[in-house]
């Protein structure tokens, strides 16, 4: 079974993988996918088939691993870390995704040919932000309402859905207080049993009730 990219450590394994994922990525400027075939970006990367099946079950797999390497170099080059424990950090990830967004929706011919595979593209975002909260996890100290996956999963698509959201609302990168929203609602999730956003309400709630004419 072909590893994922983010495990490849061979520098040539690495260079046949940039080529076909930058062949694919030529071609999508030019027709849909599903116009494309496995000769199309062998013959494109200069490869034959036979290596592309030693590192991609499928044209599909090859889409999944494009638009993870391009949203890890979003990434890297803004040098956003997560680390599964800071506000900034989710923050940083959010704005990131929004910004992929516009980046690859910023060439409408391009979008028209492959609107036709926006779920592919949807699911492709969504794994990709999960790679990286599951490795912002290993770090984790404290307990999980759930495993790591578990969680990364719903992180992931909460993120992911509230980017898109605001994207195709306003198309431009979200205010500061937007992306403060949207951290409390997601932060929960990495909250065990949610005892951190309902213990504090509820202490505050006994205090007043004490201090009330009605309590005494």
């Amino acid at each position: 079974m072909p590893i994922s990219d983010c495990d490849v450590r061979d520098p040539r394994m690495k260079r046949t993988r940039q080529l076909l994922q930058g062949a694919l990525r030529k071609l999508l400027q030019e027709r849909p996918l599903d116009e494309i075939g496995v000769q199309d970006i062998t013959e494109a990367a200069t490869l034959n088939r036979a290596t592309f099946y030693d590192h991609y079950t499928d044209k599909f797999a090859l889409f999944d691993a494009m638009i993870a390497s391009d949203f890890h170099r979003l990434l890297e080059e803004r040098n956003i870390r997560f680390d599964g424990t800071c506000s900034s950090g989710l923050a940083s990830l959010i704005r990131a995704v929004c910004e992929y967004l516009q980046q690859t929706h910023s060439d409408r011919a391009a979008c028209a040919r492959q609107s036709s595979f926006s779920p592919l593209m949807d699911g492709a975002i969504t794994l990709a932000i999960r790679r990286i909260v599951v490795e912002g996890l290993r770090t984790h100290s404290g307990e999980l309402p759930a495993s790591r996956e578990v969680v990364a999963s719903a992180v992931s698509g909460a993120i992911y859905g509230a980017a898109k959201e605001w994207f195709h609302g306003s198309n431009q990168q979200p205010d500061e207080e937007t992306v403060s929203s949207l951290v409390q609602l997601i932060r929960p999730l990495f909250e065990a049993s949610g005892h951190a956003a309902l213990t504090k309400p509820a202490r505050a709630l006994k205090k007043r009730s004490r201090g009330s004419p009605s309590s005494k």
